[in-house]
């Protein structure tokens, strides 16, 4: 059977640089061997494995948990250097102000 032309992209098409690839690409793949090969590079790579399994509700309750944990974590560890950050920039425009009124 022969292979059908998707798209022309013709004349007057200026986005993508005129290449016909761009809308004549398909999938060669099919999603479970890229995330069989997902699940080897990681395992290669980091020493994890991907489930393919669907996961029950307890699962996703203590995976958003975690989620939300790390991400309180996170933020409060933002809160407190930008504190010390601030408080420093405080001290400096301080030093700054008492050496030019010392100076007058």
């Amino acid at each position: 059977m022969r292979k059908k032309r998707r798209h022309s992209t013709g004349f007057g098409y200026i986005g993508f640089g005129n290449n016909q690839s761009v809308f004549n690409q398909h999938s060669n793949k099919p999603f479970s061997v890229l995330k069989e090969k997902l699940d080897q590079e990681t395992h290669l790579h980091f020493q994890l494995n991907f489930s393919h399994k669907s996961l029950t509700k307890s699962e996703k309750e203590i995976i958003k948990n975690k989620i939300r944990k790390d991400e309180k974590i996170r933020k409060q560890k933002t809160i407190i250097v930008f504190i010390f950050v601030f408080s420093l920039v405080l001290l400096l425009i301080k030093l700054l102000i008492d050496s030019f009124m010392s100076r007058i």
